[in-house]
C-alpha cells in the first residue's frame, strides 16, 4: 500500500472513531434527559401507590434505593415537592430527602428534610418567619407547620440536637444560595413547628 493510501485509510478510521465517540456522547446526553423527564413521573406514581396502600413504601423503580415518604407544600410560594427517603446524593438528585438520622416525619422529635440549594430547595431563600408549610404523610395524614426561625449554621461545628422532645421540622440546604463552589460547611436552616388543628393559622 502506498503512503498516500495508508494515510487515507488512517483518516477514514479516525473519522469513524470520532463519529462513534460523538454518537456515544449524544446518546449519553439523551439518556440523562430521558431520566430527568421519567424519574419525576415514576416517583409521582410511586407516591400515589403509597397513599393507596396505606403508607407501605413503594419504590419508583425496582433498583431504587429511595422512595417517596411525604409531600411538602408551601401554598404561598406555589411549592409542591415529594420528599424521598434518605439524604444520600442519589436521593437528593431526584428531590428533597428525609434524613435517616432524624425523627420520623409527623412524630415527636426533630425531623430533618434536606435538599439542594440550586434546585428543589432554592425556594427556602424566599421563606419568611410565619410562613405556612403543609406536609402530607405516607398514610395520608396532613400536618401543618409554621416557620419559627431562619438560621445559618456551620455544619462542621454543630450537630443535630439529640433526644426526641417535641415535634419540630427543619428544612436544610447548603449556603450561600449563590455560592460558586458546592459542599461548603454552611447550612441554611428553616425551623418550623406544628400548628394545632384548632389554630386559625392551620389552613
Amino acid at each position: 500500500m502506498s503512503r498516500l493510501g495508508a494515510t487515507s485509510h488512517w483518516r477514514r478510521w479516525l473519522a469513524l472513531v470520532l463519529l462513534l465517540g460523538g454518537l456515544q456522547q449524544l446518546s449519553a446526553a439523551a439518556l440523562i434527559h430521558a431520566k430527568a423527564w421519567l424519574a419525576p413521573v415514576l416517583i409521582d406514581r410511586a407516591w400515589s401507590l403509597t397513599l393507596a396502600g396505606g403508607g407501605a413504601p413503594v419504590k419508583p423503580w425496582s433498583w431504587a434505593d429511595t422512595w417517596p415518604v411525604a409531600r411538602l407544600e408551601v401554598p404561598a410560594l406555589d411549592v409542591d415537592l415529594l420528599v424521598l427517603a434518605g439524604d444520600s446524593g442519589n436521593a437528593l438528585a431526584f428531590g428533597p430527602g428525609h434524613a435517616w438520622a432524624s425523627a420520623a416525619l409527623g412524630s415527636p422529635g426533630l425531623a430533618v428534610i434536606g435538599g439542594h440549594r440550586d434546585t428543589h430547595f432554592a425556594f427556602l431563600r424566599d421563606l419568611w418567619i410565619g410562613a405556612q408549610l403543609q406536609l402530607q404523610l405516607a398514610d395520608g395524614r396532613r400536618r401543618a407547620y409554621r416557620v419559627e426561625a431562619l438560621e445559618i449554621v456551620d455544619a462542621s461545628r454543630e450537630r443535630l440536637p439529640a433526644g426526641r422532645g417535641e415535634e419540630s421540622l427543619w428544612l436544610v440546604t447548603c449556603y450561600p444560595f449563590d455560592a460558586l463552589l458546592a459542599n461548603g460547611p454552611l447550612r441554611y436552616v428553616v425551623h418550623a413547628s406544628p400548628v394545632a388543628p384548632e389554630d386559625p393559622g392551620a389552613t
